[in-house]
């Protein structure tokens, strides 16, 4: 029995020992959890770190390629970023920015053309009102080198009303449709004799009963030889306001309602002035001059023409080309502004 409980006792002790290992393994199970957390998240910081700059290079690779791409497409890369930009907003722009964009255009050419004025001499209204019905597919420098020799022959609407067509159309031949330009002119100054006492109607509705005379030739003579605002729908005024997106119309009435409600209607006589000296001048039909145009970030038609500033400058024409204008006696404004006047028919 004595030799029996040492045994217990060496087994008592050899189970103390089997306990140690167990506790020897408790710290590394509890210490080795926190290190090994910490550079888990750091591996998913270095992770997302390494995400990050391995997809920032496939982002900018696309926008470092796309200049180059616009460089070709253009002839001048520096121009043609604000103008795609300007296409966008213009495409979807609202009616507000619409509004904006069209004073501003119209502020801007007022201060290119200052001196803008109607480029059909005249003296008086019946004058004005013969001489906007001969420019039809004309040039207004033919027309003033043409009219001279028509007023002082035939100097009042009676004059021409009584006038020989035969002669009236020799003096007409240089403008085109001589023929048919002569049937009008005596015929409205037939009317104006027989319907209006010989004087020109100050109204709208008058001035369309004329022969010859439609709404863009009764609202030149309002706005000029009345100072009664309206809008010129000419051939330059339509093909400017559609470059210009004012409006997507192709019916000159419906031109003239569209522009109208852009501006107060104080300035639509102005307006007409500026858009026609624009077209006339450097944003021509064929090939406009971009590269000399004052408002070629406004316009979300860049780039129709030519584009090179030294080559649209070679486009340009009258006082901007150095070249005399359309009138042969021009408002004083216009001469004090450097522009010259044009010679008489056959001069030269």
């Amino acid at each position: 029995m004595e030799k029996t409980a040492p045994a217990a006792g060496s087994a008592a002790k050899k189970s103390t020992p089997a306990k140690k290992p167990a506790s020897a393994k408790k710290p590394a199970p509890v210490k080795k959890p926190a290190p090994v957390k910490k550079p888990a998240s750091a591996g998913r910081t270095a992770a997302g770190k390494a995400s990050a700059k391995k997809s920032a290079p496939v982002q900018k690779a696309p926008a470092a390629k796309k200049p180059p791409v616009a460089a070709e497409k253009a002839a001048v890369a520096v121009k043609d970023a604000p103008v795609k930009t300007v296409v966008k907003q213009a495409k979807g722009e609202s009616r507000t920015a619409l509004v904006r964009r069209a004073r501003r255009i119209n502020r801007e050419l007022a201060e290119v053309y200052p001196y803008a004025h109607p480029e059909l001499d005249f003296e008086n209204p019946f004058q004005l009102l013969v001489a906007t019905v001969l420019s039809a597919q004309t040039t207004d420098l033919r027309v003033n080198q043409t009219t001279p020799a028509l007023f002082a022959k035939y100097p009042t609407p009676e004059d021409l009303a009584a006038a020989n067509p035969e002669e009236v159309e020799e003096i007409l031949r240089p403008c085109g449709f001589f023929r048919a330009k002569t049937r009008s002119v005596m015929g409205l100054s037939k009317a104006l004799m027989e319907d209006f006492g010989g004087e020109v109607p100050g109204r709208l509705e008058d001035l369309v009963k004329l022969p010859g005379v439609g709404r863009k030739t009764a609202f030149v003579v309002l706005g000029n030889a009345f100072g009664r605002p309206g809008i010129t729908v000419d051939t330059h005024f339509q093909r400017l306001v559609r470059r210009w997106r004012w409006t997507e119309e192709t019916d000159p009435d419906k031109i003239e309602a569209a522009v109208g409600a852009l501006f107060p209607k104080s300035d639509w006589t102005d307006l007409s002035h500026h858009v026609i000296w624009h077209g006339r001048r450097i944003c021509h039909a064929r090939k406009p001059a971009c590269g000399a145009c004052p408002i070629a970030s406004l316009c979300p038609a860049y780039g129709e023409g030519e584009t090179d500033p030294e080559k649209a400058g070679k486009l340009l024409k009258y006082e901007k080309g150095g070249l005399p204008g359309q009138r042969l006696k021009p408002p004083q404004a216009y001469l004090d502004a450097g522009g010259r006047p044009a010679p008489p028919l056959r001069a030269g």
